[in-house]
């Protein structure tokens, strides 16, 4: 069986991570980056960490608009689809490269397989939403990573085929996790102590284009009594400055370029608290036994919420405060993304087909 595999984004790396290590074992694996994340330390770090084979194709579409951006995806994707005439596509999350390659396999007839189907935020006003629920539609083979998921596609009447798998982000945590602890340095380069620092992540345009919401989450941050670790994205950065308000963060808050997978993965296990508008960060937090703080109104991972690991706190400065101040769940912690054998799940679907 030969798969073509799509990447474009961080979150997507960490996934195909896990997938290809299971895939390659027995099937032919075409890896194509579509060069949504360019810069080193939003991908190129992450192949080497992470072990995941140079991409056999770039892209490098680089940023622009969404839609400039997923067009030239798509007119890309659709060649490297005609010259490997893939069995299937293999797509991953919600990322306008996810899109492309899903449009560019349906219209060739192509099979497409969706790792991480079925999340739902039901905010139409985020990309990731309508990428996710078109991506879906199109989609043969949908890996949902939880029973909500499963629950949501059937709602909605897809047409392909759907498989609770559980999430292959929690494969390659528990992965990186144990290499993180043996080889990661972060917590001595930054002289931290674990369990007494706040990791604080802060990307998603809706926080970021905002300079009254932006500053007020960094405000917010900033008040709390603990360090507060932030390693900045560069969108993020740029926002700081065009603002008026880098200066003010870099001294209240510590600000730290992107971090490699293994460290970013090991300031979150020993952080006291994470805070983060991420998806991708909440649910790590969640399978690292680590408390979140949620600077969204809404989430995919709501199972999160309902355990008690994660709180939704949108901008609301007060809220933000609040629930730093006061996190501490439960004792006892569902498993409601599966036992860490995801990959090897997807890989048999995929062999099954």
């Amino acid at each position: 069986m030969k798969v073509l595999t799509v990447v474009g984004a961080r979150p997507q790396f960490i996934k195909a991570a896990a997938v290809s290590r299971e895939l390659r074992r027995n099937h032919d694996e075409v890896l194509v980056h579509t060069g949504q994340h360019y810069d080193e330390e939003m991908s190129d770090v992450f192949f080497e960490e992470l072990g995941i084979p140079e991409p056999d194709d770039n892209l490098a579409v680089g940023s622009d608009s969404h839609g400039a951006q997923t067009a030239e995806m798509l007119a890309g994707l659709e060649e490297r689809i005609e010259a490997e005439s893939p069995d299937a596509v293999l797509v991953y999350g919600d990322t306008n490269s996810t899109l492309a390659a899903a449009v560019a396999a349906s219209k060739m007839d192509t099979k497409i397989a969706h790792v991480e189907a079925g999340l739902r935020s039901y905010n139409r006003e985020m990309p990731e939403e309508i990428n996710r629920v078109l991506t879906d539609h199109a989609a043969d083979l949908l890996f949902a990573p939880s029973r909500r998921a499963v629950e949501n596609l059937r709602e909605e009447s897809v047409q392909g085929a759907v498989h609770n798998t559980g999430d292959v982000m929690y494969d390659a945590v528990l992965w990186a996790r144990d290499r993180a602890e043996d080889h990661a340095e972060i917590l001595d380069e930054l002289d931290l102590e674990p369990g007494e620092y706040v990791l604080a992540t802060v990307h998603r345009a809706g926080n970021t284009d905002d300079p009254d919401r932006l500053a007020g989450i960094l405000d917010a941050l900033a008040d709390d009594p603990r360090e507060v670790v932030l390693p900045a994205h560069p969108r993020t950065i740029n926002c700081m400055e065009r603002y008026g308000i880098r200066d003010d963060a870099d001294q209240k808050l510590t600000l730290i370029d992107p971090a490699g997978y293994l460290d970013f993965v090991r300031l979150q296990d020993c952080a006291d608290v994470v805070a983060t508008d991420s998806g991708g960060v909440q649910k790590e937090a969640f399978f690292l036994d680590t408390p979140c703080v949620t600077m969204r109104d809404e989430t995919e991972w709501r199972e999160t919420v309902e355990a008690g690991w994660n709180t939704l706190v949108g901008a609301d400065g007060e809220a933000i405060r609040r629930a730093l101040a006061t996190a501490d769940p439960p004792a006892e912690k569902p498993r409601p993304y599966g036992d860490g054998d995801a990959a090897a799940t997807v890989t048999r679907l995929l062999d099954d087909a």
